[in-house]
């Protein structure tokens, strides 16, 4: 099914807000590998299953995950600084890559008038980093860090300051995520969240907070064309 709404509209779509590793770059699975790969060189046997765990969380709720996995002793910090050596090499010697339909959907919401947004857990040098190569930083008409407001994913401060930057109520707002912790706080956000899932599926409890799920980004052409 690549297109699937659950809720009926009740607003007006006038913005879309986009997370940015999974869902504009291809850059979900190289977290996921390398927050593994520094787990386990500093000897914490961490899974795939958990890595996946780790996306899109705040500094406070990363910690708290990790001390789910490996007990009160683990600090994440030194972790996450390992996870970044490791993969900024990785991205260093290989790049990034833009996930299916990207310039497509981009482009054709642009000439809709639709306004676009990125809200991400990634601190805004590395956005700036992996976007200008591509030539899509200037697509989006406000980005927005999670390092720039008080409570990262899964709180919806972020969501509320993308809304903020452009203009736009976020009950008219789109989001698009490939996380549990994105879509919990796009809908605490008061926004519409869509999935696309990338890594995995969505889980019951995201699921029962989504608007709709979409299989690729192209898919919301479709959406939003839709009364």
């Amino acid at each position: 099914m690549a297109l699937a709404v659950f809720k009926e509209r009740t607003k007006k779509i006038k913005a879309v807000i986009f997370d940015l590793d999974g869902v504009i770059l291809d850059t979900e699975k190289l977290y996921a590998r390398f927050w593994q790969e520094a787990a386990v060189a500093l000897g914490y046997p961490m899974t795939r299953q958990q890595a996946l765990g780790m996306r899109s969380l705040s500094a406070s709720a990363g910690q708290a995950q990790l001390e789910s996995y490996f007990g009160a002793g683990v600090q994440r910090e030194p972790l996450r600084q390992k996870r970044i050596e490791l993969m900024d090499a990785y991205i260093a010697e290989n790049g990034v890559e833009l996930k299916p339909g990207v310039e497509e959907t981009v482009t054709f919401l642009k000439a809709q008038g639709i306004t676009l947004a990125i809200a991400t857990s990634s601190p805004m040098e590395r956005v700036q980093r992996h976007l200008q190569p591509l030539g899509l930083l200037e697509q989006f008409d406000a980005i927005c860090s999670g390092h720039d407001v008080p409570h990262g994913k899964p709180a919806p401060d972020i969501y509320l300051r993308a809304a903020e930057r452009i203009g736009i109520l976020s009950e008219n707002c789109l989001a698009v995520e490939d996380s549990p912790a994105g879509i919990q706080s796009a809908f605490a956000a008061g926004c519409m969240p869509v999935f696309v899932p990338d890594q995995d599926e969505a889980d019951e409890k995201t699921m029962k907070r989504l608007y709709a799920k979409i299989d690729v980004l192209t898919d919301l052409i479709q959406l939003t064309k839709l009364s």
